[in-house]
């Protein structure tokens, strides 16, 4: 039952372990905690610094994080909007790679910080001397119960009949162990002193005064964990919406700050083609130019790269292959010339041409030798994949490569299903030829 809905509300009239203020943040952060769409969800180890954070700024629902392996073994983070895909089989919203969005919105917080490096020392310095006054207070408690434990065994043996020698022998015994007791704490305490003062020496505070100054380094830091730096970005954020523009690598990111402030910006994702890129004309045009006037594919990268023009995918800069493949995908001339390559033997074909002749993508076919499904070889000079076909292998591949995505795997198991339906006719036929008895 809701709070509104309540009869009766008296609260502070029987004793309680916690008071209704802390019940009622409990009730919150175990609220919050839940997986589920209204909620952020509780923090934990992935990388994704933005989980529970991010909408979708074209249905408005939360995206959520899906992980997958990259180079190294790891973990690569990206927002997928498939709440209606999931539910209702509509077409997934939009997606992209989380570290273009958790980078432009750490960014955002440690600006956001950055006024306030000077409170945030002068703060933690106060929690650090507080921590050693709690320290100290505990410390001296101890030495007073040690104090009472040597006074009173001392009062139980001066009240002792002195006939009584059993029991003032233990009694003594006990002062002795009380006293020893109390002088080791002693000595523990003037050793914590000496390795920690109460008070934070001009050292201490000049290094807070660094680390707070210096908040990316903190940030950054490998004593920080990915659940840290989501702690903290939760009490600076309430929710930051991304929309995709189009099919691009454009997305607008609006940042909404706890206390309602709101910042906008735009980030760039990688994308899988180039057809999605929005520079693509610039692209084709700039690099027709170069290739025009002489470049080499090495000079033609520098040029790009310089200009602030990006490839497609996962990568940073263009190099020395992918400006190879960039020229080969606009239709443009080869900036290595054919005739550099050593003659190859009947039926045999470079990798690239082959591709090119299939109409097919060469990493695919370099995947197929691999994997055995084509026959090739590395060449000792030329240091390039050889591929044996005949126009028969051409074919095949051919029809391999226009077989529906994953036909491949489906056939091996139709034709064990045909095997053995076929094993199962040819045992039925069989007990029908034994004689009956």
């Amino acid at each position: 039952m809701e709070r509104g809905q309540w009869l009766v509300f008296l609260p502070g009239v029987l004793p309680s372990y916690i008071s209704a203020e802390q019940y009622e943040r409990n009730m919150r952060r175990m609220d919050a905690n839940r997986s589920r769409a209204q909620g952020m969800g509780a923090v934990r180890d992935g990388p994704a610094l933005l989980a529970g954070l991010v909408r979708c700024g074209r249905c408005g629902r939360k995206m959520t994080v899906r992980y997958q392996r990259g180079p190294g073994g790891t973990l690569q983070p990206a927002y997928v909007c498939g709440m209606a895909a999931a539910t209702w089989a509509e077409q997934r919203c939009q997606q992209l790679a989380g570290p273009c969005v958790d980078d432009y919105v750490s960014g955002l917080a440690l600006q956001a910080m950055a006024p306030a490096a000077l409170e945030i020392s002068l703060a933690a310095a106060e929690q650090e001397e507080r921590q050693r006054s709690e320290t100290d207070r505990i410390w001296r408690q101890r030495l007073e119960r040690a104090d009472y434990a040597a006074d009173r065994a001392r009062r139980q043996y001066q009240l002792a009949e002195p006939e009584n020698r059993l029991v003032v022998r233990q009694l003594e015994k006990d002062w002795n162990e009380a006293l020893a007791e109390r002088q080791r704490l002693g000595e523990d305490y003037d050793r914590h002193l000496a390795a920690r003062p109460r008070a934070l020496s001009a050292a201490e505070r000049d290094q807070i005064r660094a680390l707070a100054a210096d908040l990316p380094a903190v940030w950054h830091a490998e004593t920080t964990t990915d659940a840290d730096r989501k702690q903290l970005l939760r009490h600076l954020i309430e929710e930051v919406t991304v929309t995709v523009i189009g099919g691009s690598e454009k997305a607008d990111v609006e940042v909404t700050w706890a206390g309602g402030h709101r910042t906008t910006g735009r980030v760039t994702r990688p994308v899988a083609t180039l057809a999605q890129l929005s520079y693509l004309p610039l692209l084709r045009r700039r690099a027709g130019e170069l290739l025009a006037a002489g470049s080499t594919a090495a000079q033609i990268a520098d040029a790009l790269n310089t200009e602030g023009l990006r490839p497609p995918k996962r990568t940073a800069v263009f190099t020395v292959n992918s400006v190879r493949e960039l020229l080969s995908a606009l239709g443009l001339a080869h900036t290595r010339a054919p005739a550099l390559r050593p003659a190859l033997g009947e039926h045999e074909w470079w990798l690239r041409d082959l591709a090119e002749h299939l109409g097919m993508s060469k990493v695919t076919l370099d995947s197929w030798v691999r994997r055995g499904w084509a026959d090739g070889y590395l060449h000792p000079e030329a240091r390039l994949i050889v591929v044996r076909a005949d126009p028969a292998e051409v074919e095949r591949l051919r029809a391999l490569h226009q077989m529906p995505r994953g036909q491949h795997m489906r056939r091996p198991w139709q034709q064990n299903q045909a095997a053995s339906a076929s094993a199962d006719e040819e045992g039925s036929q069989d007990n029908d030829d034994q004689p009956r008895l």
